[in-house]
């Protein structure tokens, strides 16, 4: 290690430190990466070598069946459609809701704002219940709809406080800058407030996409209609219908092989957007969470 040119000897301790944490590291990433790991190789893999305990990290008798079999499916690129739609207008909806709530909530100045505080935390231990629920969502006609799947998702309370956290970290001088310069309270909040908010926002995009692109509960319960289901839910009935479909003294080799592999197939189908985009908010997801949660 070196400091201001000149080299400085670490010291015993420091040494056993970083081994030890290196260890410490490799371990919890081993632990972290092998399940998906094996669930790749699983859907790759033959259902003999599933069946015989073979597959470990690599494929064994290779094969895509599972996946043209799922991807051949028409009402497959149908439902991705749907979930891409659902996840990117519920996030964008979500975003904004939130914000909006969490905004003014952040503001000491604001009359009652304690009480409404509380009112907004209450709602995150009590709740109507499923049947209260479905009757409101039948009574506002909004099943087999858009918003059926979209309506009870759009805020949720934790996203709300950890916004307001954040919010009310912003510099109250910026705010009275932009408000000397003629802007309105919704000027200052777009044009000062957001920008400064980029962890936030990309948390909770993060937050809301994955939640909306593994919602399958609301579909269950809101949409009848195949051609409205998200594909978490298209591959949950497919998992159901291989399962109760792959009886050996019935079933062809093909569905089989789609009951052995049909889960880790969906899995990996499901897990491969999110993966990819992670990445991209991964830095604004760290700041995000820790500065959001930081207690006032």
């Amino acid at each position: 290690m070196e400091k201001t040119g000149v080299k400085v000897r670490e010291s015993t301790g420091y040494v056993v430190f970083k081994f030890v944490n290196t260890i410490i590291m490799l371990v919890v990433c081993a632990v972290t990466l092998y399940p998906f790991l094996y669930l790749v190789a699983q859907s790759f893999s033959s259902e003999e070598a599933i069946m015989l305990g073979k597959v470990s990290l690599l494929p064994v008798g290779f094969n895509i069946e599972t996946y043209k079999s799922v991807l051949a499916k028409g009402d497959f690129i149908k439902c991705y459609g749907n979930t891409l739609v659902y996840a990117v207008l519920g996030t964008i909806l979500s975003l904004v809701l939130s914000s909006c709530i969490a905004y003014p909530l952040s503001k000491k100045e604001l009359k009652g704002q304690k009480v409404l505080t509380k009112f907004v935390i209450f709602t995150m231990y009590f709740a109507g219940g499923l049947i209260p629920n479905y009757v409101l969502m039948q009574r506002l006609h909004l099943i087999n709809h858009v918003a059926g799947f979209l309506a009870p998702s759009l805020i949720s309370t934790y996203y709300v406080i950890l916004m307001k956290s954040f919010f009310s970290e912003t510099p109250h001088e910026l705010e009275e800058a932009g408000e000397l310069d003629g802007l309105s309270p919704i000027g200052i909040f777009i044009r000062i407030v957001l920008p400064l908010s980029m962890p936030i926002i990309a948390t909770m995009i993060l937050f809301n996409a994955v939640g909306y692109w593994n919602n399958w509960y609301n579909a269950f319960l809101y949409l009848d209609k195949k051609n409205m289901w998200p594909v978490a839910y298209y591959l949950k009935t497919i998992i159901s219908g291989a399962s109760t479909s792959a009886d050996p003294g019935e079933a062809t080799a093909e569905k089989m092989q789609i009951a052995a592999n049909i889960k880790s197939c969906s899995m990996v189908l499901m897990a491969l957007p999110i993966i990819c985009v992670y990445p991209f908010v991964s830095k604004y997801y760290v700041e995000g969470m820790m500065l959001g949660g930081v207690k006032e």
